[in-house]
Order: C-alpha cells, then sequence, then structure tokens
C-alpha cells in the first residue's frame, strides 16, 4: 500500500476520513482501512470513520450500563470500583446537573441527559487512543448534537404546556403607559382585606379619560408592542444561538486539544525528515514524548470537562424553558 503514503500532517490525523482510515502513513508501507459506501434514494451515502467511532461509543455505553441497570434493577447494590466509577457518573449528573436546573420534575428528563453525557464522554475519550480519533473535533457531529438539544429545549416545554402556551410563556407584556379606562387594579392584592367605603363612594363613576390621555395611552401601547416584539423575537432567535455556541465551544476545544498533540507528535518525524544528528532526534523525541504525557492528561481533563459543560448548559436552558415563571 506504498502508493497511499503521503506527508503526515496534524490536521489529517484530527478531521474526518472517508475513503479508508489511515492508520500508519510511511512505516509498514502504509496502512489504510478501506471504507464502504452504499446508495439509497438515487444518493451515495459513505461510511465516514467518525461514524463508526459514534457507534463503538454507543456499542461501549450499551455494553457498560446495560448489565449495571440489570443490577439496579434486581435491587442488588454494584460492588467493586469498575461498577461504582461508571455509576457515579450517573449520580453526578442526576444530582448536580439535572436537579439544580430542571427542579422537581427532573427525574423525567434525566434519562435524556445520562445519554447525552455519556455519549459526548466516549466521543471525547476515544481521541485519547492511537489511532482513533475524535469525533467531536468535528463541526458536523457537535453540530447534529446541539441539534437534538435544541429539539429538547423546545421539545420539552411544549409536551408540557403544549404549542400555544409554550409560545406564548415567550412573550413578555410590557405597560409603557396604564390604560387609561382601567380600574388601577392588576390582579394582585386579593388576599388583602377590602377599603371600607360609603356605598356612594363605592359606585362613583369613574371619569372618562380626555383625548390627551387616550392619544398617549395608544401611543405607549405601541411602543410596547414594538419592544415586545422585538423582545419576542430576540428569545426565539436566542435559543437558536445558545444550540449554536454549544456546538462551537465543544468543537473547539477538542479540535484545539487533538491539534495541539498531533503537532507535538509531528515534530519527531520532523527532525527525522530534516536530516538532523540523532542526539538531537533523540532529545526532541524526549521532549516531545514528555510533552504529550503532559498535554493527555490535560486533554482527559477537558474531554470529562467538555462533556460536563455540554450537559449541563442543554439542562440549564431545557430548565428556563420548563420554568418560564422564574
Amino acid at each position: 500500500m506504498a502508493g497511499h503514503a503521503h506527508e503526515p500532517s496534524a490536521f489529517h490525523h484530527v478531521q474526518d476520513q472517508e475513503d479508508a482510515w489511515h492508520i500508519f502513513d510511511t512505516i509498514f508501507g502504509g496502512l489504510d482501512v478501506p471504507l464502504t459506501s452504499f446508495t439509497a434514494l438515487g444518493h451515495e451515502f459513505k461510511i465516514t470513520k467518525f461514524m463508526l467511532l459514534e457507534l463503538l461509543a454507543a456499542g461501549l455505553i450499551v455494553a457498560i450500563y446495560v448489565p449495571l441497570a440489570r443490577k439496579a434493577r434486581d435491587g442488588s447494590l454494584p460492588k467493586g470500583p469498575f461498577w461504582n466509577c461508571f455509576e457515579v457518573l450517573l449520580t453526578f449528573v442526576r444530582n448536580e446537573i439535572a436537579k439544580p436546573t430542571i427542579g422537581d420534575q427532573a427525574d423525567r428528563y434525566v434519562p435524556f441527559l445520562w445519554t447525552l453525557f455519556l455519549f459526548v464522554l466516549f466521543l471525547n475519550l476515544l481521541g485519547m487512543f492511537p489511532f482513533m480519533g475524535s469525533p467531536t473535533a468535528s463541526i458536523y457531529v457537535t453540530g447534529a448534537l446541539a441539534l437534538v438539544s435544541f429539539a429538547m429545549m423546545h421539545g420539552a416545554p411544549i409536551a408540557k404546556m403544549g404549542v400555544g402556551k409554550y409560545f406564548s410563556s415567550l412573550w413578555p407584556h410590557i405597560e409603557i403607559v396604564p390604560n387609561p379606562w382601567g380600574t388601577g387594579e392588576h390582579g394582585h392584592g386579593h388576599d388583602h382585606p377590602a377599603p371600607e367605603h360609603s356605598p356612594t363612594e363605592h359606585h362613583a363613576p369613574k371619569p372618562e379619560p380626555s383625548a390627551s390621555e387616550i392619544a398617549i395611552w395608544i401611543l405607549g401601547s405601541t411602543f410596547g408592542f414594538g419592544l415586545s416584539l422585538m423582545i419576542y423575537v430576540i428569545e426565539l432567535g436566542g435559543t437558536a444561538i445558545k444550540a449554536f455556541v454549544l456546538a462551537v465551544r465543544l468543537f473547539a476545544n477538542m479540535f484545539g486539544g487533538h491539534m495541539v498533540l498531533a503537532t507535538v507528535l509531528l515534530f519527531i518525524y520532523l527532525a527525522a525528515m530534516g536530516g538532523a544528528s540523532y542526539l538531537l532526534w533523540g532529545s526532541v523525541t524526549l521532549a516531545s514524548v514528555l510533552g504529550i504525557v503532559a498535554l493527555s492528561l490535560l486533554e482527559l481533563l477537558v474531554a470529562f470537562l467538555q462533556a460536563y459543560v455540554f450537559t449541563f448548559l442543554t439542562s440549564l436552558f431545557m430548565g428556563m424553558a420548563l420554568n418560564p415563571q422564574h
């Protein structure tokens, strides 16, 4: 397979691969795992490297947590560091993410948040293994995850309140000028004792508003409606912006981290190809390996942190939509 060998690059090892999964570029004559494609509905669909890694992540989650769920269903407690390590992730998501951000009805949405957190975490961690990669270093993958979060931001409150009530809850009520025909009571104070008035005072008709008062009220109501409409549009558009930021934040952190790791490793190849002496090449190799170890520990922290941030913000946005009164 020497014909497939090419100059290695950091970007090449971070991005997705469609035609073949490149394992080695130059050593052993180059090693590629061919990737297939299929045609459906008149369109060609390719099975890419990141697609296979996503299936692998899903398979690992099922293989780990289905037996754990069976143990919990039978009432037996998880024993040993392996089971407790994976159970504590679920407890953390429920108690530290779902409960504080959604409230009393959090348990209804905990399974979704569990799935989201574990899937993002496993995709992040796969990039720590040689010859694999992190699908979350692709904006297409993080964009798809953000679309799921966007759907839950609106789908959860719609399922709870209904379409009309949910979208009406987003409308801000702004009263710049009080209604001149109003009684001055705005639905508050029903628990307070009614003031004592004489029958004459109680039934005294309110004077009709003047033409200037009516004109000011119409002008203020028109301006208030314009402000409400503008805020309403911004609020709806803000949900799309929130989802977009979720996708970009996860993509930028994972892509940038893996680019740094791949670039540091590439120094070894560049030193060898540049005709460096054995002493210089050995020094570069030692420094690169030590740097990779240190950066890998940081990248491991980032993998957990970004999975937490993505899930926390999704849960927070869902909680804001589910509890508009707050």
